[in-house]
């Protein structure tokens, strides 16, 4: 049979190693397979068709160093989930059964006890039968907190089944972000991770919810799937009819060639991979070494990371060997040193140098402060319509006295002008246009919250790489938000002035568990600013897959969601709000929400800011186009993501209340619920047409440094001017910060020497600059006592907090570059559309 395209060149530079204890794994899948009825007379494979997949290969080469009998077990586990895969599609996706495969699905959980006491029902089918007695061998030597991730991620590869076969029902094929999120689960990676655990050494856990052992995981689910894209298209889609293949999602929304949308599979395949080794290299030392792990934990953490390392590597070799999967020349094409030398498709210097090597520099090569011009606005699909609530006008006067009376207007970030012009009460306003005043007053005040915080970190961090001190900052606002009695720090600033007091009003009425739901919202808003100064110390333009996910964070849209669902009560069943449709409903949102404002705040970003944080700055790197090009592909994923949410809403939303036989009550709620999200999504595009925050007017007006209560002058460098006047520093700051947080090192705050005006030096890319690099720092530079960068100095020992003399760590006064020679003014961050309180319909 012809191939519909040509493999790419893959990036592959881990040798494959191959388990010396492969012929018995082999030899006993087999009986294993036919004793749980899997071969002949199963309908499904014969003897003929397991030996041609040979699924103990596969598991040889991904796990080369577990001992005879482990390999046997995990080779099982393998042969399970590929039966389970081919008995799914027949039984059900060809027949169109939804029904019958919900049914179906329903019952394997009950063969996954946490406690190997509890009873399990009598196996009904072969599926069942392996299950059960794979559970019986694998758990009793792992602990409880393996046994529920792993339980987790085999439902949701069982569960998500659904998804493909209502999309085969419907003949609808997914957009991008939504296949990725969906195929992680479907997939099983998630689920291939938790026996890496098995077979190396299972994640400390402390650690075991982190953010860079999260990554970890979805860049290793991505590759796994995005690669099995590539060699399954021909089987999945012109033989079996599938819609779920990365390679048809984008020649969908592309409208490109089947070749075309190949090589960008490949691409993102590529970025993923690249994602997982900087993640290993710069986050997972730095996450051992705030958490204090053990030497013997530390070593876990490296052989699980080796682990889904070695199982890129062996998987790669398996699928260029399988029957099952198209693959005509790809082993001769893969080695150029000869064919026959295990791993040596993983030995194309030449290439890995050229290509891997110069789209990895890319994303640290960006020119920033480039002019870009005003904001181009396409037509945006919005098909829900903005009520302004009637208490706004009262709700903006009420905000600026808030402001004030909590600090934020005084420490030089922002001004009642600032304020004034973005309008946050307008918001609010659209958000939630039924309102009393007193619940459009505290949806202001998050929403300036927020946006504040937002602006802050990269203003009084990000410029002094001050990376350390923004942890400890970040750990602040945490205490500031006591779950069950804790004592509350007194309020070193403005932030934490607003944070405890809009914690005290709004999580009065919630109990523990629900605080601590709130929290962990708000804490992975204020972390995920510390995500992006990472970024932006090193130069480093993000991936596009963990850009989106990020993204979701930063913009404090799973804080908005949060909040909505603990105004709904207890009705709702927790269950429902993790399914799947709600989840995609939310994250359509989201996304549709968080690209906007990165349209709107494009010029403001790239043009003022020299930030990197952008979506359409990230397609641009991606793929080596221009901004019109970028923007036009953010558009038409805004669009659809639009769709999907209309689609979740119409369609799944349905289903899902019959699946879980919601009550008449439960499902007003639910329709509550999507009615809260179509305002929130219709009062944010509101807001951003009519503030004063990305207009190119508004940016050329507000270009400069400021000081508080002052008139801002031109910026430093025009016609007879100096440089910009520095804020002095609060008094009682360091009393209090000694006061509050004995562990947190004293610093001694002096305002920066504002010198003579001098000329800004030629606007030049930084040097040095490479994978977990952050170039020359002299290349971005300011006159001292310039700009907000100049605002304070930090004098620290030669070592930081935890000892470390990392310098990019450092807290002194560092300097940036400003667009077009300006010098004197401060950075105006993107904001995202800061979280509100919704409020139950």
């Amino acid at each position: 049979m012809t191939q519909p395209f040509e493999l790419p060149h893959f990036y592959m530079p881990y040798p494959a190693r191959l388990n010396p204890h492969l012929d018995e794994a082999r030899a006993h899948t087999v009986e294993w397979a036919r004793g749980m009825g899997m071969l002949e007379g199963s309908g499904i494979w014969e003897q003929s068709d397991l030996d041609a997949h040979d699924y103990g290969l596969l598991c040889a080469y991904t796990h080369p160093d577990c001992d005879g009998p482990a390999l046997s077990l995990i080779t099982d586990w393998y042969v399970w989930v590929f039966f389970f895969d081919d008995h799914f599609l027949e039984i059900f996706k060809r027949t169109q059964d939804r029904q019958g495969g919900k049914d179906y699905l329903d019952r394997l959980p009950l063969f996954m006890p946490l406690d190997l006491s509890t009873p399990v029902p009598e196996p009904r089918n072969p599926v069942e039968a392996g299950l059960a007695d794979l559970w019986a061998r694998t758990v009793p030597s792992m602990s409880l907190g393996w046994r529920e991730r792993f339980a987790v991620s085999t439902e949701h590869l069982l569960n998500e089944s659904m998804w493909e076969l209502s999309n085969i029902n419907e003949g609808r094929i997914a957009n991008p972000v939504e296949y990725i999120e969906m195929r992680r689960k479907v997939g099983g990676a998630p689920w291939s991770a938790g026996l890496v655990e098995y077979a190396t050494a299972e994640v400390p856990a402390p650690v075991a919810g982190s953010r860079p052992l999260r990554v970890l995981m979805e860049t290793f689910s991505d590759g796994v799937h995005l690669r099995n894209d590539l060699f399954s298209y021909q089987r999945e889609v012109e033989e079996e009819g599938e819609l779920s293949n990365g390679i048809l999602v984008l020649e969908t929304f592309f409208g490109c060639t089947t070749q075309r949308a190949a090589e960008t599979v490949n691409d993102i395949l590529t970025s993923r991979l690249h994602q997982f080794e900087h993640t290993a290299l710069t986050e997972v030392p730095a996450l051992a070494v705030e958490n204090g792990l053990t030497p013997d934990q530390v070593a876990a953490v490296a052989a699980y990371t080796q682990g889904l390392q070695d199982w890129q590597s062996g998987g790669h070799e398996w699928h260029m060997r399988s029957s099952r999967y198209m693959n005509e020349g790809a082993l001769e094409e893969n080695r150029p040193f000869g064919a026959g030398v295990l791993g040596t498709s993983a030995l194309d210097v030449g290439a890995l140098l050229s290509a891997a090597g110069a789209e990895r520099l890319r994303a640290y090569t960006h020119v920033p402060f480039q002019k870009v011009g005003p904001s181009r606005l396409p037509d945006f699909l919005m098909p829900f319509e903005v009520t302004l609530s009637p208490h706004l006008d009262g709700a903006r006067h009420r905000l600026t006295d808030w402001m004030h009376t909590m600090g934020m207007l005084q420490e030089g970030v922002w001004d009642e002008d600032k304020l004034d012009a973005y309008d946050l009460p307008l918001c609010a306003a659209g958000i939630h246009p039924d309102a009393t005043p007193d619940a459009l007053d505290i949806s202001s005040r998050w929403l300036a919250w927020g946006t504040y915080g937002d602006d802050y970190y990269p203003l009084v961090f990000g410029n002094r790489r001050d990376l350390a001190t923004a942890k400890l900052v970040t750990a602040r606002l945490s205490a500031c938000m006591p779950v069950d009695g804790e004592e509350v720090p007194v309020p070193a600033n403005g932030m934490e002035r607003g944070l405890i007091d809009l914690w005290r009003r709004t999580a009065a009425g919630m109990n523990t568990d629900e605080r601590r739901q709130f929290r962990s919202a708000i804490d992975v808003m204020t972390e995920s600013w510390v995500w992006e100064l990472s970024n932006q110390i090193q130069h480093r333009i993000p991936d596009p897959v963990d850009y989106l996910e990020m993204r979701r964070a930063t913009f404090g849209s799973e804080l908005t969601m949060s909040l909505c669902r603990l105004g709904h009560g207890r009705k709702v069943p927790p269950e429902v709000y993790r399914s799947g449709p709600v989840r995609s409903l939310e994250n359509a949102a989201m996304d549709y929400a968080m690209l906007l404002n990165d349209v709107f705040s494009y010029q403001k970003e790239i043009e003022y800011e020299g930030e990197i944080h952008n979506g359409i700055l990230v397609v641009q790197n991606f793929f080596g186009c221009d901004y019109p090009t970028a923007l036009g592909v953010i558009h038409d994923l805004m669009t659809q993501r639009m769709q999907q949410f209309q689609h979740v809403a119409a369609h799944e939303l349905p289903l899902l209340y019959e699946d879980f036989k919601l009550s008449g009550e439960v499902r007003e709620i639910m329709e509550g619920y999507v009615d809260e999200l179509r305002n929130w999504l219709a009062g944010i595009l509101k807001w951003h047409q009519e503030c004063r925050r990305y207009g190119a007017e508004d940016l050329a007006r507000r270009a400069h440094g400021f000081v508080p209560d002052r008139v801002p002058g031109v910026p430093v460098g025009g016609p007879g001017t100096g440089p910009a006047p520095v804020p002095a520093v609060p008094s009682d700051f360091l009393a209090s910060l000694d006061r509050c947080a004995p562990s947190v090192p004293a610093l001694a705050l002096a305002p920066a020497p504002a010198p003579a005006a001098e000329a800004a030096p030629a606007l030049r890319p930084p040097a040095g600059v490479g994978a977990g690099g952050v170039g020359d720092a002299k290349a971005f530079r300011l006159p001292r006592g310039a700009g907000a960068a100049a605002e304070f100095t930090l004098p620290w020992d030669s070592k930081d907090p935890t000892g470390s003399t990392d310098p990019t760590c450092s807290t002194g006064s560092m300097e940036s570059v400003s667009a077009g020679g300006s010098t004197g003014r401060v950075t105006d961050r993107q904001a995202p559309t800061a979280p509100a309180v919704p409020q139950p319909r």
